[in-house]
């Protein structure tokens, strides 16, 4: 039986309680097919989460539950991203998971799966328009709340009067930027239209880039004759960037900067007191969550997620596991480090060592 057809069989089979196994193969003694994971990651130079923390969970989760997987890095190429998928469904993936590198590009790829007779889910970012099966993320609209509620808490630490602030939003492409960015403007939106913070420059920086993002934030310091007293910045890549330019102008340290994703090198900056905050969202948790959702799936199995998100384009609600983020500052850096997320050995390299004795970790 073709993979399309078995789909259309399994749901209305498990409608009646009478679901069994329908992916046999056609030869060789009619053994069933063992499900295999097609993963797709979007590129390693936004942040270094995707190979340090998402491969290595999704990895251990799918060899953990003894199914065959096939994870790649599209390394930020929308034509490799899709050559890619093309290679994993041909191959035989039962389940394809991507991290869109745009809705365009995510939405062809997850219509060439479904044609396929492939299940489909979107980890990390929503494709709008994509219609996946399923969508594992954190609440990304929390997460920019944390980071506004950050920067607000960082600028009154400092004591800060009537503060210019930056804004340095992820990529234009990416629907989580648009999330956070509605989170964190949230918090500061009353601020700006309270006359208590004034509200400086912003941009969008294309794709994550982090080269871009300090590019674009030298221009906003320069443009503002060195008056920016706080940056909203998405991620710690762009939050890094940012603070590379602060210290070739010796503000590094009196300018709050917020970030995102718990990085070593995010923490690091915060340790060192360069960058006010981040925003740790345990990977652990969304790959095993992922990892369980594309298991199932690829066995037929329907999973009550009970949420979901709602496409804004399609306006179709997508069934979703969405996790909750937790806001890290220096004095609880070891939230982090107690989940096994960094190692204090990565954390506490070189210079380092004795801003962690500093801080109490060891």
């Amino acid at each position: 039986m073709r993979k399309g057809i078995c789909l259309v069989v399994a749901a209305g089979l498990l409608a009646t309680g009478a679901l069994t196994a329908c992916n046999k193969e056609s030869g060789g003694g009619g053994g069933t097919t063992t499900p295999k994971i097609g993963v797709i990651l979007p590129d390693s130079a936004s942040s270094s989460r995707w190979e340090t923390n998402d491969r290595k969970y999704l990895e251990a989760a799918f060899k953990a539950a003894n199914v065959q997987y096939d994870i790649q890095n599209a390394q930020g190429d929308k034509a490799a991203f899709q050559t890619i998928a093309e290679q994993m469904i041909t191959g035989g993936v039962t389940v394809l998971m991507i991290v869109n590198l745009d809705s365009g590009t995510g939405k062809a790829v997850l219509d060439k799966a479904r044609q396929a007779g492939v299940g489909t889910i979107d980890y990390d970012r929503l494709t709008l328009n994509g219609g996946a099966s399923y969508y594992v993320s954190f609440n990304n609209v929390e997460v920019g709340k944390l980071q506004g509620a950050g920067l607000v808490k960082c600028l009154t630490d400092k004591g800060a009067v009537k503060p210019v602030v930056a804004e340095l939003h992820g990529s234009p492409t990416d629907n989580n930027a648009t999330l956070f960015k509605e989170g964190y403007e949230s918090v500061l939106n009353p601020k700006y239209a309270s006359n208590d913070y004034v509200k400086g420059p912003q941009e969008a920086v294309p794709d994550w880039d982090n080269t871009k993002a300090g590019t674009i934030f030298e221009q906003m310091l320069t443009g503002a004759a060195g008056k920016i007293d706080g940056v909203l910045a998405a991620n710690d890549g762009l939050g890094n960037a940012v603070i590379s330019v602060l210290k070739r102008n010796n503000l590094n340290g009196k300018v709050p900067v917020t970030g995102q994703d718990a990085t070593t090198q995010g923490l690091q900056n915060i340790l060192a007191g360069d960058q006010c905050m981040t925003v740790y969202k345990a990977i652990k948790q969304e790959a095993d969550a992922a990892a369980e959702l594309a298991i199932a799936l690829a066995k037929g199995q329907t999973v009550n997620t009970g949420q979901t998100v709602k496409d804004v384009q399609s306006g179709k609600d997508v069934p979703a596991k969405l996790l909750v983020p937790k806001a890290i500052y220096k004095d609880n850096i070891k939230d982090v480090i107690n989940d096994n997320f960094v190692t204090v050995a990565e954390l506490c390299a070189g210079q380092y060592a004795a801003m962690c004795a500093a801080a109490g970790i060891s």
